[in-house]
């Protein structure tokens, strides 16, 4: 019972150390997801316009059911980069693209993905609509991965860990080799980030993003 007490004073010590952190954390999601919405939206224009252009039939936007704080659902908005009968196309996958699709839940040569698609995933453009979940408080911009839910079973006894805080819109693996890496590599890198996260590493890892974006490293 003694031990009980202790961890829960230290849980409600840890929450008052992080109170500053959070506030500050949402005010610079609220100002840069508002800027980034504005300023961007004459180049959201042009990829919708794009969009359309190459594929009539597909929608300029997905939403994908994605597991946010406290593992509740939301839907996570990206440009579509797949042509509209994707899920006719990924029935008739081979056993290998099956199998890498398994291990990592992406294919690195995906027949699925457009001309423009394939572009927008290339300078990481695709995810930029991500900003009005930011401005929705759903996500962060910097953070773990949002994942589906048949992914939590790759993180194991660091599922809670991981359901814990908001998914970011970049992190420390969108900035430390992304499709270069091996998904339990992933895992650990978003532990790493949550038992270490702070203003200066949040600030530190969206300039390493805007680099990372720039250069086209990483990505598909």
């Amino acid at each position: 019972m003694e031990n009980t007490t202790i961890s829960q004073g230290k849980l409600r010590i840890a929450e008052r150390e992080s109170y500053g952190y959070l506030v500050s954390k949402r005010l610079i999601d609220i100002i840069g997801s508002l800027i980034g919405l504005i300023a961007l939206s004459p180049l959201f224009l042009i990829i919708s316009i794009r969009i359309k252009l190459e594929d009539p039939k597909g929608a300029v936007f997905f939403g994908h059911k994605r597991v946010g704080e406290n593992g509740e659902m939301f839907k996570c908005w990206k440009f579509t980069s797949m042509i509209h009968n994707a899920e006719e196309i990924m029935k008739n996958f081979t056993t290998e693209q099956k199998k890498e699709f398994a291990e990592n839940f992406k294919l690195k040569d995906d027949p699925r993905i457009t001309k423009i698609g394939n572009l927008l995933r290339k300078t990481s453009l695709d995810e930029f609509p991500q900003l009005w979940n930011i401005l929705k408080g759903e996500m962060t911009l910097v953070g773990p991965r949002p994942i589906v839910t048949a992914e939590l079973e790759k993180y194991g006894k660091y599922e809670e860990n991981l359901k814990s805080v908001k998914p970011g819109l970049t992190g420390m693996w969108q900035v430390n080799g992304r499709s270069d890496t091996t998904y339990e590599e992933r895992v650990m890198m978003d532990m790493q980030y949550i038992s270490k996260r702070t203003l200066f590493l949040d600030v530190y890892l969206i300039f390493r993003t805007i680099v990372k974006v720039i250069k086209k490293e990483g990505a598909y």
